[in-house]
């Protein structure tokens, strides 16, 4: 391939990935003061969440990594070129790179789907205004779950947690975890009810209350083990745990889950996103209620 065509090629698409990170940005910048949906059937205000401009701003982050990609693809293979003239050698054939070639048009694999993974964006900011209950604290005020943990789950022994712990449905999925967890749950999932009913119908779980140590980490207490998290996926399909990606619903529901006051695991330093849990402050409010 002519330099001069890859090259031109090439800014582009830069242009083109410019174009759309400005309209992510604008997008994102969104109104300075919070805005809130006055249509609950109880009243209270929740976070008016526009899940179609949601899905099209995750759709132009995707787009834009896989133009940053071919972008980077391509410059490879002018540096091949680069190097092949240098040396006076002449490209095979009829001097086409064959190896990691410009992709043709084709479908667009970027579908309008809540299952649609995407790149975990902003990992600093997805929490922001929330802070995590380590599990050392949560042992700290509420006693170990059990004495000795392994990496199986086990039956609750801690006395204080199993007189509050209660198996509901709660919305579209029945967990196990501490009672004012169960019902900050319910608010969330009434307000996305309310808001997207769509995304709703989806949510799937992959688990609540499981009392073992983090798996591989036999001095860690799994936060699971303490009746404040669940893991949630859209439509029964897994995340992947540690890539750095998740499902378009989930972000979508992290929105939800941070204004009750959960702590979001995609956070982690080993992205865990279908990952909620109960953050520091509900857990102080409750514990100076008298509810924990």
């Amino acid at each position: 391939m002519d330099k001069r065509v890859v090259y031109s090629i090439i800014g582009a698409m830069a242009a083109i990935a410019i174009g759309l990170s400005v309209l992510v940005w604008t997008q994102l910048r969104g109104p300075a003061v919070p805005v809130y949906d006055s249509d609950f059937a109880d009243g209270a205000a929740g976070p008016a969440v526009d899940s179609g401009a949601r899905i099209e701003i995750e759709k132009l982050r995707s787009q834009i990594e896989m133009l940053s990609e071919q972008i980077n693809r391509l410059q490879s293979q002018i540096n091949a070129l680069e190097s092949r003239a240098a040396i006076g050698a002449a490209p095979p054939g009829d001097g086409v790179q064959q190896q990691g070639a410009f992709p043709r048009d084709g479908p667009n694999l970027i579908r309008d789907s809540y299952a649609q993974v995407v790149q975990v964006a902003n990992r600093r900011e997805l929490n922001k205004g929330v802070r995590i209950a380590t599990p050392s604290y949560l042992a700290s005020v509420l006693g170990r779950p059990r004495e000795n943990l392994t990496d199986e789950c086990q039956p609750l022994t801690n006395q204080r947690l199993a007189d509050r712990l209660v198996i509901e449905e709660v919305g579209p999925i029945r967990v196990q975890m501490l009672e004012p967890a169960v019902e900050s749950l319910r608010r969330v999932f009434d307000r996305v009810r309310q808001t997207d009913q769509d995304l709703y119908d989806r949510i799937g779980t992959a688990g609540s209350l499981c009392v073992r140590h983090v798996r591989g980490s036999p001095g860690s207490i799994s936060t699971h083990a303490f009746g404040l998290s669940v893991d949630l996926n859209i439509d029964g399909h897994l995340d992947t745990l540690g890539d750095g990606m998740t499902q378009l619903g989930l972000t979508i529901l992290a929105d939800f889950f941070r204004e009750e006051g959960w702590y979001w695991g995609a956070a982690f330093s080993r992205e865990d996103s279908m990952h909620f849990e109960v953050g520091r402050d509900l857990v102080e409010q409750w514990i100076e209620e008298g509810r924990l």
